[in-house]
């Protein structure tokens, strides 16, 4: 999929959004900026991340912001305290759970969120099962392999086939900006093609395209993969970033859901 097919929105809380995905309207899919919300520094301001150090109240005002600017139900959400794993929930209604790291569902008017940084969001559609996918995709799940287990659990919760499904590799750290050890980008999930040499011994490593390459693995057509074109390291002006941030900063939220038939375009 072509990047210049992803659009940015502006307005009080702006998003992204793919090019790809329900062009008929039955699909919701976004991913918020860093603008838009109430959070003060370092937070500022539409910090979406219950694990910051911002106050609690702030963040949820911020989700309602988000919700209101993009078109989803807040109270119908399904989000976990990620813990780079590889765990898959089949969410049937909203919550916040823990331990969870990809969520799976094809309930109406369920929005299933991943939290990020500048670890990878990976949200996934099937148009013929009708049936969606989010996975939070840092290099500890790319390297288990976590866009393909969450595949795997579409499959055999849903009958989804990878070759129907489309799939939108989200804003997160590029592989220009993100220098990891040697031993991280010799994981078995990251090939040669996917790291570059870095400064005294390091790797400069690409997770959109680990996940891109585990995507035509697991047999996504590469026409139905589009990739968002920006860096959340390198464009500070657009969004959160824990490592240029050491650590002080806010989460974005990528955000998808199968629209209710009453809000379909």
């Amino acid at each position: 999929m072509e990047q210049d097919e992803l659009r940015r929105h502006d307005g009080n809380a702006p998003f992204i959004t793919p090019g790809t995905f329900g062009r008929g309207g039955d699909i919701l899919a976004l991913q918020s900026t860093r603008h838009g919300g109430l959070s003060p520094d370092p937070w500022n301001s539409l910090n979406l991340g219950e694990n910051t150090l911002d106050d609690p109240r702030r963040v949820r005002e911020n989700m309602l912001i988000l919700a209101k600017a993009a078109g989803f139900d807040a109270s119908r959400t399904v989000g976990s305290l990620q813990v780079h794993g590889t765990e898959v929930l089949h969410a049937r209604e909203p919550g916040h759970h823990s331990g969870y790291d990809a969520f799976i569902t094809d309930t109406e008017n369920l929005w299933l969120c991943i939290f990020t940084a500048d670890c990878l969001p990976v949200l996934i559609y099937d148009p013929e099962q009708r049936a969606i996918g989010a996975a939070h995709a840092g290099w500890q799940g790319t390297a288990a392999g976590i866009v393909g287990k969450t595949l795997h659990a579409m499959g055999e919760a849903f009958g989804s086939r990878p070759e129907s499904c489309e799939a939108w590799i989200g804003t997160g750290i590029s592989g220009d900006d993100y220098e990891v050890g040697a031993e991280v980008a010799a994981a078995a999930a990251f090939p040669e093609k996917c790291s570059m040499p870095g400064a005294e011994g390091k790797r400069l490593l690409d997770l959109g395209a680990a996940n891109r390459m585990q995507l035509l693995q697991a047999g996504v057509d590469e026409e139905r993969i589009e990739r968002a074109p920006y860096c959340s390291f390198r464009d500070e002006g657009m969004f959160f970033s824990y490592r240029r941030d050491n650590g002080r900063t806010g989460r974005m939220a990528a955000v998808i859901g199968i629209r209710p038939v009453s809000r379909r375009p």
